[in-house]
């Protein structure tokens, strides 16, 4: 995929959906990492489900933290590796507490040192929330990237700094939330919708289906 069918991609991904955002529900950053933390291996559907009541009693570090590992867990039991989210997000918030004066930091070597925040957590935060250039490849975008041509690559560190230096940069800031909402709902894991998608025309996907 060359650089015109790059932009003309991106073109298109925006003409229909000016502003995207993700589909996590939230009110503050922290509600964010939270949730971001919650949403591992685990729809945004479900984590929603679960954080409607949490945020409602506990949205800060400290009231999540006065909940304890248990507390915790009668929250987000709905949610696939319970356990062990729970802990890392009351380690998370007395790691905020103790270090951040309860703010959620905007550097990325800050936030991959909190519990349960990895390379892919830290991206989602610094671009949703900071409007940082970043990259967060979930497997959505690891198949777009990879099927469409646009930044295909063997893992997700690969995929993303294709996708950093190959994006427009007019589109970078927002290019996340297009290629994960292309991914879910259109470029689909079993059968791609390709007989209803914008850019079917652009992508060198060989096996295309005519839905």
């Amino acid at each position: 995929m060359n650089k015109l069918t790059r932009a003309e991609m991106f073109r298109r991904l925006k003409a229909e959906n000016p502003n995207p955002v993700t589909e996590l529900e939230y009110s503050s950053t922290f509600e964010l990492l939270i949730a971001v933390i919650l949403s591992a291996q685990a729809t945004d559907v479900g984590v929603n489900k679960a954080t409607r009541p949490l945020y409602a009693v506990a949205n800060t570090p400290e009231k999540i933290y006065a909940l304890g590992v248990d507390g915790l867990k009668s929250y987000i039991k709905t949610i696939g590796l319970f356990n062990t989210k729970a802990e890392n997000v009351i380690k998370t918030c007395a790691a905020l507490i103790a270090n951040h004066n309860s703010e959620v930091p905007d550097e990325r070597s800050a936030l991959e040192a909190l519990p349960g925040v990895g390379r892919k957590t830290a991206n989602v935060v610094l671009n949703t929330a900071f409007r940082q250039v970043a990259m967060a490849v979930d497997t959505h975008i690891f198949r777009v990237s990879n099927r469409t041509g646009l930044a295909p690559g063997k893992n997700v560190l690969e995929v993303e700094r294709k996708l950093i230096k190959n994006v427009p940069k007019e589109y970078l800031l927002d290019a996340h939330h297009w290629l994960i909402l292309h991914g879910r709902y259109v470029c689909i894991a079993r059968k791609p919708k390709c007989g209803s998608c914008s850019i079917e025309d652009l992508c060198d996907y060989k096996s295309k289906t005519e839905d």
